[in-house]
């Protein structure tokens, strides 16, 4: 068997309490990290025998700082994390990061599904801090905040050059706190500010009904996270949908972060019979992970599918709608997705501080690169700023539509 992964949903970070959406645990995370290792033993055979002399150089210049610098000096342990961030940034690769054991345990915090905070997704994307998604019924949801949103400064404080983790200390409080966030929208000129209350937000997973027009029965389910409880409450949704005979399904990935791997996997069997889920290229070569045969919606239930996807849907989401993509399994609707598709492995080191490395990046069954540039969907419909204010949800008009044509 292989370790649980996790595809953060990029560095999900959410509740912020932004979420750190469960992707910090034994498991790598499809875009971002997390099997836990102590770098202690499992790192020190790595050392090149020339590094001694090397590190000679590390230690003049810092006994040069203690003995000549005027002023204040921080801590040692703030010069060592200093001095370990700037080896990192030689890497040039922001998933590769250097966090805090304040900030571990911010990511490990109440995976209870509920958290204190803001209710967005969160990632990092040239060098800004960049809402993925708000939750559903979140103070961020209802504030109006989008996937796309750059944060750029929290209470006034620029949040230039902070880490993930870093931002999220400063977004996260108690419920009933509030919080200022200056935004930068894409296709508005001018930033502006959203003050939010934090709450305690409660995560979903999985919501199901069917929706009947033109006497055509659809199966609709909404999959929020790629989490552990995701798999035994898909299975139960799509089992209580396919009682009432459904003639289609609409599977719907909007504004989905991502999650474990070992979830998306066990989520695709069940749309796919054989064939390649998703490849995992890094430093060692490929790993395929494959479908297994049996699935709810294969065979007789092999249900016309469509796939609602847009800027949100990142990494796990990715690799679901890759999947189904390249193996002709259903079509998607809906806005490219966000293109998060790199694997970071966690290690811990002996103080509770943690380096998050990225060991590989997740390509669909046929090869594509998910890291940096997203699926395009087969039909491009996009969800304007009037038509949501209207209440009008014109991606899923267009998957009703289209799976009405396909039926009759």
């Amino acid at each position: 068997m292989y370790a649980p992964y996790r595809l953060k949903g990029c560095l999900r970070l959410v509740a912020i309490a932004l979420l750190v959406m469960a992707t910090t645990t034994l498991a790598y995370v499809a875009g971002f990290a997390s099997q836990r290792v102590a770098a202690a033993e499992h790192l020190a055979h790595l050392r090149p025998p020339q590094t001694q002399n090397t590190f000679q150089v590390f230690w003049e210049a810092w006994d040069i700082i203690h003995r000549d610098f005027y002023g204040p000096l921080p801590d040692t342990r703030k010069l060592i994390y200093g001095a370990i961030r700037g080896a990192l940034s030689t890497l040039h690769d922001p998933y590769t990061t250097f966090i805090t054991r304040e900030e571990a345990r911010l990511a490990e915090e109440d995976m209870s599904g509920s958290f204190e905070g803001i209710g967005a997704e969160v990632d990092e994307r040239d060098g800004h801090i960049v809402i993925m998604a708000p939750l559903k019924g979140s103070p961020a949801e209802r504030a109006g905040l989008r996937p796309g949103d750059v944060i750029l400064a929290v209470d006034g404080e620029p949040l230039e050059g902070l880490t993930v983790f870093e931002a999220a200390m400063r977004i996260r409080g108690p419920q009933g706190t509030t919080v200022t966030l200056t935004i930068q929208r894409p296709g508005q000129p001018a930033p502006f500010d959203v003050t939010l209350t934090r709450a305690r937000v409660e995560i979903p997973t999985v919501e199901g009904r069917i929706i009947e027009q033109e006497n055509v029965r659809i199966a609709y389910v909404r999959l929020y996270h790629f989490n552990e409880l995701a798999p035994a409450r898909f299975r139960s949704t799509v089992r209580g949908l396919l009682q009432e005979a459904p003639q289609g399904m609409i599977l719907d990935l909007r504004d989905n972060p991502g999650g474990f791997l070992h979830v998306v996997i066990q989520i695709a069997d069940e749309f796919l019979d054989e064939g390649i889920i998703v490849r995992e290229q890094g430093k060692r070569g490929e790993q395929q992970h494959k479908a297994r045969p049996g699935g709810l919606l294969t065979g007789s239930h092999a249900l016309p599918l469509v796939v609602l996807v847009n800027k949100g849907s990142a990494s796990a989401s990715e690799i679901l709608a890759g999947a189904i993509q390249d193996h002709d399994r259903g079509v998607l609707v809906g806005e490219p997705t966000f293109g998060k598709g790199s694997v970071q492995i966690i290690h811990r080191l002996s103080d509770g501080s943690e380096v998050r490395v990225t060991i590989a990046h997740w390509l669909t069954p046929n090869g594509r690169q998910i890291h940096g540039q997203g699926l395009t969907p087969d039909i491009v419909v996009p969800q304007t700023e009037g038509k949501a204010q209207a209440g009008r949800d014109p991606q899923l008009e267009r998957a009703i539509t289209w799976l009405i044509k396909q039926l009759r």
